[in-house]
């Protein structure tokens, strides 16, 4: 009994002593760090000037082709709500209806108007063919025929002014159904039903944006859009030469459609140095929404930059730092200066590094100028890591720990 306990123990012992080893070698060989496999060995790479695809993200704001106010053109109470806030009405649609009593009453007065005009001109026609008729005659004289002449013009001027009248009140009994001016989707209503309205009124009565397509405007460095048009031409010539954008959502999703720089702003913010910028993006599944925020997401594609991995680098005071290979193998720490696009993983380098140059990889924090290593490549990391799994599942504990 006692030797089966023994045995029992010495197995336990072994597999916690071989634990140990792993969590060893997970240490040794970089575990989620990546650093060296030994004292002095050091992964490195050697740098190349490459292409590159990177991305600028542009904080946005979403609006509609067209934001048109809804404002009353006469006075007086809502009556009626035609439409929901949110709907999508098309040009011409009645959103409110205004209290017409007063506006309908006007009206009626002016088609009185009108045939009371019409009746006087036709009266004074008859007496000015019957003057004509008298003076051609010698019976009556010419100021007498002079003054029927001048009583019908008289008449027509005033069914003129009434005709007029009664256009102006059918535009204000209209003007009691206030319409949409175009097809979109119909804001917020501040005013309900029993709200007084007016023309004068601070806040619109709603709002109608087209959103069939959206324009999304953000700003861009002056520096930035000189990168970008340098190569010349015309306005139009440099907009059809800039990329697509993507547009990423206020949630973090990317919006399906991609969308086209259609206009910059020929005015530099002297505050911000800035220039505005508009894309226009497709809506198609009424995703967009006018008023909304959003980050245009630019591309660029670099050629003939040096691209290095991020944890290759130190930074002190805001500056970036590399520890580059010498021909004695021992390293020379080098300041670099790097490009603001990058992907999270990879920074460009602008300034500082050679084509050509080597540069340690991992475990940079654990260097010094000058200090003497045994580079490895990445390939030859990978092949020690493996082969020390290798050695501990075998039991090798002495190799395992090479």
């Amino acid at each position: 009994m006692d030797k089966q306990m023994l045995r029992f123990t010495m197995t336990q012992l072994r597999r916690v002593a071989l634990g140990a080893v792993g969590v060893t070698l997970l240490t040794a060989c970089g575990g989620q760090s990546g650093t060296k496999m030994g004292d002095d060995e050091f992964t490195v790479m050697t740098v190349n000037a490459t292409s590159s695809d990177q991305t600028m993200a542009y904080p946005a704001t979403i609006k509609g082709t067209q934001d048109i106010e809804i404002r009353p053109q006469v006075s007086g109470f809502v009556v009626k709500l035609c439409v929901d806030e949110g709907a999508t009405v098309r040009k011409g649609q009645a959103i409110f209806k205004i209290d017409d009593t007063q506006y309908a009453a006007s009206y009626r007065q002016a088609v009185a108007g009108v045939k009371t005009a019409e009746a006087n001109v036709n009266t004074m026609s008859l007496t000015e063919q019957n003057k004509k008729i008298l003076h051609e005659k010698k019976i009556i004289s010419d100021f007498e025929y002079q003054t029927a002449i001048n009583n019908l013009l008289s008449a027509e001027a005033a069914l003129a002014q009434a005709n007029a009248q009664l256009v102006s009140a059918k535009q204000n009994l209209d003007f009691c159904t206030v319409t949409s001016p175009s097809d979109g989707v119909v804001g917020t209503f501040p005013y309900r039903v029993g709200a007084l309205v007016s023309p004068s009124i601070t806040e619109p009565m709603t709002t109608v944006s087209q959103i069939d397509n959206m324009y999304v405007y953000f700003s861009m460095t002056e520096k930035e859009l000189l990168n970008l048009t340098r190569a010349g031409g015309t306005l139009e010539e440099q907009l059809k030469k800039m990329p697509e954008v993507q547009l990423q959502l206020a949630d973090g999703s990317m919006y399906e459609f991609k969308g086209k720089i259609d206009a910059v702003s020929g005015v530099i913010d002297q505050s911000t140095g800035s220039v505005s910028m508009r894309a226009i993006f497709p809506n198609t599944t009424n995703v967009l929404r006018s008023g909304g925020m959003a980050n245009v997401i630019f591309p660029y594609a670099l050629e003939n930059v040096i691209v290095i991995p991020q944890n290759a680098t130190v930074e002190i005071q805001d500056k970036k730092f590399v520890y580059v290979l010498q021909p004695d193998s021992t390293v020379k720490y080098t300041e670099i200066q790097i490009s603001p696009l990058n992907d999270g993983q990879n920074f460009i380098v602008t300034k500082g590094l050679n084509d050509s140059e080597t540069i340690v990889t991992e475990g940079v924090q654990q260097l010094s100028d000058g200090r003497k290593i045994v580079p490895i490549s990445k390939a030859q990391q990978i092949a020690k890591y493996q082969q020390a799994l290798k050695d501990q599942r075998e039991g090798n504990l002495a190799t395992a720990f090479n």
